[in-house]
C-alpha cells in the first residue's frame, strides 16, 4: 500500500501522482479524512485510557487509606470513563479497518519516469528487436506458409487439442499433446537453466491464503479475475509473485542478505474472460498457463539494477528463440495496481498478425512489502522496507503460439530454435502429420 506519512505530509503530491492514474482526488481526499479521524479517536481513546490508570491508582491510594467513601467515588468516575474508553477503542477500530479497506483499494504512486497517458493505446514503445537487426537487415517478412494460426497448425500436426481442453475443464483451458507438450516443458526448463546460477529455484504451492494475495496488491482490488477455492479459504494463484513476494512476509532481513534473487515455474489461473469475448481463440488468453517468473527482494539503490537484469533476461530468452518482439514502457494509466514501473515485452505472431504481450517488469518500490511486512535492519540499527521486482521469463502460452507460426515450414513441419534441442530429445524438428 502507499505510504501512509508521505500522504499525510504531502497531500497535494500524492493526489496529483494518483491522478496520473485516473484516481479521483475525492478518493484520495477521502482517506485523508478517514487518517484524520482515526488519529484524532486513537488519541482519545489514550487520553481515556491514561484516565482510568490514573484513577485506578488513586482509587488504591484512598482505599489503603481506609478513606472507602472517596474510593467509591473514584471507583464510580473510573467505570464511567472505562465505558468511554471501550466506546473510543471500537470507533477506533472501526475507522482503522475502514482506512485500511481504503487503503487497500488505492494504487501504487507512479514513478516520475512512468509516461503519461490513460490505457494501453498511449503506451510508448521503446525499442524492436529482431533477428539480422544489426547486420542491418530490415523487419522481418513473413511467407504465407507462416501466416497460419497457430490453433490450426496445432491440430494439423496433432499436438494442440482444444476440444479436449473445453471437453475436460471448458473454454479457455488448453491441452497440449506429445511434440506440443513436450516443447511447453522444454520451453521451462530451458529459462531455468539460464536463470539458476544467480536466482534461487523455488517450487511454491499453486493456492495461495488471503493474505498472501493481499500482500501482492491481487486482493482486494482483483478478486474477480481470480480463482477462488472458498471452501478451504485459498486462492488459485495467477503468479509465482504471489507465493514468491510473501515468502519473507512479517520478517526483518538482514542487508547483507540483500538482493534476494529467487525464480519458479508455476501454473497460473486467471479469469481471462476478454472483451465480449474477443482474443479468446486458441492460446491468445487462456484460463490457465505455465510462466516462469523472476524475483527480488532489494533495498531502494539495488532496485533499479534488479529490475533491468530481469529486463535483459527476458529479452535474452526471446532472442534466443529468434522471436520478434518489441518494448513498451507502459503509460501510468495502465499500470497494474501494485506497479510504479513496468515495462512489457510482446512477440509478434504472425499467423495471428499480432503483438502477444509475454512479459510484464515490474518495479513496486515498497508497496508490496508494506502489504506484507517485510522490511530489512540496515547497518546502523535501523529498519526500512524492502523494495520488490519481478518479471515474466517468459510466459509460455503465447511463446508457444509465436514459436509454432514463425517456425513453420512450407511443408507444414516446425523447425524450431536448435537451443531448444537439448530439451527436446536432441532434436527441434516437429514433422507434418502424415495424412
Amino acid at each position: 500500500m502507499i505510504d501512509l506519512v508521505q500522504l499525510r505530509r504531502e497531500p497535494e503530491f500524492v493526489r496529483a501522482a494518483l491522478a496520473r492514474r485516473g484516481v479521483s482526488g475525492t478518493v484520495v481526499d477521502a482517506v485523508v479524512a478517514l487518517d484524520v479521524e482515526h488519529r484524532a479517536l486513537l488519541q482519545e481513546a489514550e487520553r481515556l485510557r491514561a484516565e482510568v490508570k490514573f484513577l485506578s491508582r488513586l482509587v488504591g491510594e484512598a482505599r489503603r487509606e481506609k478513606d472507602l467513601a472517596t474510593a467509591d467515588q473514584l471507583a464510580e468516575k473510573s467505570r464511567a470513563l472505562g465505558d468511554e474508553e471501550r466506546q473510543a477503542t471500537e470507533a477506533t477500530e472501526r475507522v482503522g479497518a475502514a482506512l485500511r479497506d481504503e487503503l487497500l483499494m488505492l494504487p501504487n504512486v507512479p514513478s516520475p519516469e512512468a509516461p503519461d497517458g490513460a490505457d494501453e493505446s498511449d503506451n510508448v514503445e521503446v525499442r524492436r528487436w529482431w533477428v539480422g537487426m544489426d547486420e542491418g537487415l530490415a523487419f522481418p517478412t513473413y511467407g504465407e506458409h507462416q501466416r497460419v494460426a497457430h490453433w490450426d497448425i496445432g491440430t494439423q500436426l496433432g499436438i494442440l487439442d482444444l476440444e479436449a481442453g473445453v471437453k475436460l475443464a471448458g473454454s479457455m483451458f488448453p491441452l497440449y499433446r506429445g511434440a506440443g507438450a513436450r516443447l511447453l516443458r522444454a520451453l521451462g526448463f530451458f529459462a531455468l537453466d539460464r536463470h539458476l546460477s544467480d536466482y534461487e529455484e523455488i517450487r511454491p504451492p499453486s493456492f495461495a491464503l488471503t493474505e498472501t494475495m493481499v500482500s501482492t496488491g491481487h486482493l482486494p482490488k482483483s478478486a474477480d479475475d481470480m480463482y477462488a477455492i472458498e471452501r478451504d479459504g485459498l486462492w488459485a494463484i495467477p503468479t509465482a509473485e504471489v507465493p514468491l513476494t510473501s515468502m519473507h512476509r512479517g520478517e526483518i532481513l538482514d542487508e547483507a542478505r540483500l538482493p534476494i534473487r529467487l525464480t519458479a515455474q508455476t501454473a497460473c489461473f486467471r479469469r481471462e474472460a476478454g472483451a465480449a469475448g474477443r482474443d479468446t481463440r486458441g492460446l491468445l488468453r487462456v484460463h490457465e498457463f505455465d510462466k516462469v517468473e523472476l524475483f527480488a527482494y532489494c533495498t531502494p539503490d539495488q532496485a533499479e539494477a534488479a529490475h533491468a537484469d530481469i529486463l535483459s533476461r527476458a529479452e535474452g530468452l526471446l532472442q534466443s528463440l529468434g522471436l520478434t518482439y518489441r518494448v513498451l514502457d507502459l503509460c501510468a494509466g495502465d499500470l497494474g495496481t501494485s506497479s510504479a514501473r513496468t515495462i512489457d515485452l510482446e512477440v509478434f505472431s504472425p499467423g495471428v498478425d499480432r503483438w502477444l504481450e509475454v512479459s510484464s517488469v515490474s518495479w513496486f518500490r515498497d508497496f508490496q512489502a508494506r502489504r506484507a511486512n517485510v522490511r530489512y535492519r540496515t547497518s546502523d540499527g535501523a529498519t526500512a522496507f524492502v523494495h520488490t521486482v519481478n518479471g515474466s521469463a517468459l510466459a509460455w502460452a503465447r511463446i508457444w503460439a509465436a514459436l509454432v507460426e514463425t517456425y513453420r515450414q512450407a511443408d507444414g513441419s516446425l523447425q524450431l530454435p536448435d537451443v531448444l534441442a537439448p530439451y527436446m530429445g536432441g532434436s527441434a524438428t516437429i514433422g507434418a502429420k502424415a495424412s
